[in-house]
């Protein structure tokens, strides 16, 4: 395993730049987006905005503009902040010394300062601005190179697979999954990878009849095209491939923007029910990633071509909003946490109970970042 690892991070260094380019392209426009959503908002409701920083530490390059807010790029590049008049630090934490300090009328123009509607606002702009961001990205997508569908038919049948032993035949045409409407094999595979292990009524149309088939998918692990390993559930069916069963549909403007708002909850969908599989037990947390594999992912993706890049960061963009409306403090749901208690208290909760949430909030999130990194070192390893 020793030796692997080393030939792995051999590997990651000798393609760094085609890793690490692709990878800051993805990070960075959906970092811009998330802070853009708080800057706008908060601009709009008249707070002083002090910086507005993609990455941390030690600034590279920036400038100031005309309402005195510093706009830099700063060394590590592993996320970004927006901080506001009257903050301590980029986590939007209140100087309570300045705050003591100012008049009336600059109150207003801090964070703190403002109802807990316009901060609530605020806070959740951040996530909001990367589903619309993700919704535009697959909007886009569709309307330049449209919708590829293939007719959900079987055309092959592996022995021994659940599709042999729920019944289906050669010929049959997918209609619907639990009651789902089903128009291409790729809307199958979807719903099937996710639901390894569980029941599935399958209707099918077998020459003209429909017949309603359970079938439990088969966990599998599957190779993409770039050698790494997924798990998913899988029926052990092949797609039709015939010219009547391939087509690609032109997409105009509001059909592309109503796709790129369902592709963008598919994937809402999917990742609130893989965290819910981690809980219950269904799910193994080894398929969390972390920078490493963001990075790994974005120079594997890169070589297809600048339209995958950009699925990708849509793909991204959807992770980080939802990440972040989780009610961990520190994240901007702790933010909305807090401000829903103060909400209904009438009040804010003590700057000890919060500074107490703050320190729990932070050691969770380095705890996940520490166990996605472990988890992308093991995947170098055995790739």
């Amino acid at each position: 395993m020793g030796s692997n690892l080393l030939a792995s991070l051999n590997d990651l260094g000798l393609g760094f730049v085609g890793y690490l380019v692709p990878f800051l392209f993805v990070l960075t426009i959906v970092v811009f987006f998330h802070e853009l959503g708080h800057y706008l908002i908060a601009k709009w409701n008249g707070i002083r905005v002090l910086t507005f920083s993609i990455g941390f530490g030690p600034e590279i390059v920036g400038f100031d503009d005309r309402s005195g807010t510093r706009w830099k790029l700063a060394a590590i590049p592993l996320g970004g902040y927006v901080k506001f008049y009257g903050d301590e630090n980029a986590a939007s934490v209140p100087d309570q010394d300045a705050l003591s300090g100012l008049s009336e009328a600059e109150r207003r123009q801090t964070f703190p300062g403002q109802s807990v509607a316009a901060r609530a606002a605020v806070v959740v702009a951040g996530p909001l601005a990367n589903f619309v961001l993700a919704i535009v990205i697959f909007a886009g997508i569709f309307m330049f190179h449209g919708k590829q569908t293939t007719t959900p038919r079987v055309d092959s049948i592996q022995a021994g697979s659940a599709a042999e032993a729920a019944g289906f035949a050669v010929g049959d045409i997918v209609r619907a999954i639990d009651g789902r409407r089903i128009d291409s094999f790729s809307e199958m595979q979807r719903i099937v990878s996710g639901a390894a292990g569980q029941t599935l009524r399958v209707e099918v149309d077998r020459g003209g009849a429909l017949l309603t088939l359970p079938v439990v998918p088969t966990l599998r692990e599957v190779k993409d095209n770039f050698g790494n390993v997924h798990r998913m559930g899988v029926l052990g069916i092949s797609r039709s491939m015939a010219p009547g069963d391939v087509k690609t549909e032109s997409v105009g403007p509001l059909a592309a923007v109503g796709m790129g708002a369902a592709e963008t909850w598919f994937i809402v969908e999917r990742t609130l029910g893989y965290i819910g599989g981690i809980v219950v037990g269904r799910e193994s947390a080894d398929q969390l990633g972390g920078p490493i594999r963001i990075a790994q992912v974005s120079g594997q993706v890169a070589t297809v071509g600048f339209v995958a890049l950009l699925h990708l960061a849509a793909v991204l963009s959807v992770s980080i909003g939802l990440l972040n409306l989780f009610p961990v403090p520190l994240l901007d749901g702790g933010h909305l946490m807090f401000y829903a208690i103060e909400a209904v208290r009438g009040r804010p909760l003590s700057e000890r109970a919060q500074e107490v949430g703050f320190r729990i909030g932070f050691a969770l999130v380095i705890m996940l970042m520490i166990f996605a990194t472990f988890n992308d070192i093991l995947h170098l390893a055995s790739s």
